[in-house]
């Protein structure tokens, strides 16, 4: 039994903890605050003040420097970040269902090897990645980056469905075989709708990753087929004249909104979906 005297000693405990967690936190935030206060400051209130100084004035002026240069590569992102993640985590779906519930001779070789496109560096794959897309016709296109994410990221999505599906218990499957359902019956009415929480961590995951790539986006595209992730490296390393730091920083958050955004609205099924069985097996 806890007597009285251990109570003060307790509440200093966990009083010392959340100041340590408040300090981490507060740390953490420091270079997104830099970054938010630079991006409304002027050319002038920059090169005067400290980087944690309020603005002088407050002005949008980077802001709209920044989206006239990087709205056309914000808006390639777009469209190559939705279909790809789509696709990955929709072939991902049907890779673990099937990886799961319908084993056959071989299987688990065949998972054992999937498993190796976890562990590959993004540079083994661009000699091979370039040839194939030469090939098809898809190079410095938005439609050949599609594929390379959705190839290089059907890995981790077999992965993560594969093992919240074997989570599942065999008699729902075996009660629907004798009921006379089949292959796709059975995944699009019992599996599917079960799987909220996984679907969850694969868009977020996919859509982070994809989001944030920088070095496919600059090996595998040119000029106006470029992600926004290049195109800020473009900004800020091959600007001329004076150097525009309210215009940086304000593209840097343009190109770190989505993901933000993402986590913000949807993190809490991300790790909902990481405790219901992300990764286990």
């Amino acid at each position: 039994m806890t007597s009285r005297l251990d109570k003060p000693a307790i509440s200093l405990s966990r009083l010392a903890i959340h100041a340590v967690l408040l300090f981490a936190v507060l740390l953490y935030l420091v270079p997104l605050v830099v970054m938010l206060l630079t991006s409304v400051k002027t050319p002038e209130d920059i090169g005067s003040g400290n980087l944690l100084s309020w603005p002088a004035v407050v002005t949008s002026i980077g802001w709209a420097k920044a989206w006239a240069t990087v709205s056309g590569y914000f808006w390639n992102s777009i469209m190559i970040t939705v279909p790809a993640v789509l696709i990955s985590t929709a072939l991902g779906a049907l890779n673990g269902y099937v990886l799961a519930m319908w084993r056959f001779r071989g299987s688990q070789v065949f998972f054992g090897l999937l498993l190796f496109g976890c562990f590959l560096p993004f540079q083994t794959v661009l000699l091979p990645a370039s040839f194939t897309l030469g090939k098809l016709g898809l190079a410095n296109t938005t439609a050949g980056l599609v594929l390379v994410h959705v190839v290089y990221g059907l890995a981790f999505t077999t992965l993560f469905f594969r093992n919240y599906y074997v989570t599942i218990p065999d008699a729902l499957v075996k009660a629907a075989r004798l009921d006379g359902a089949g292959f796709f019956t059975i995944f699009g009415r019992i599996i599917l709708p079960m799987s909220t929480p996984i679907i969850m961590v694969c868009l977020i995951w996919q859509f982070t990753q994809i989001w944030n790539d920088f070095l496919f986006g600059v090996v595998f595209s040119s000029g106006d087929s470029q992600p926004i992730t290049v195109a800020l490296n473009n900004l800020v390393n091959t600007s001329t004249g004076a150097k525009e730091y309210n215009v940086d920083m304000a593209a840097a958050m343009i190109a770190g909104l989505p993901t933000l955004l993402v986590y913000v609205v949807a993190g809490k099924y991300f790790v909902r979906g990481l405790s219901a069985g992300a990764v286990k097996g």
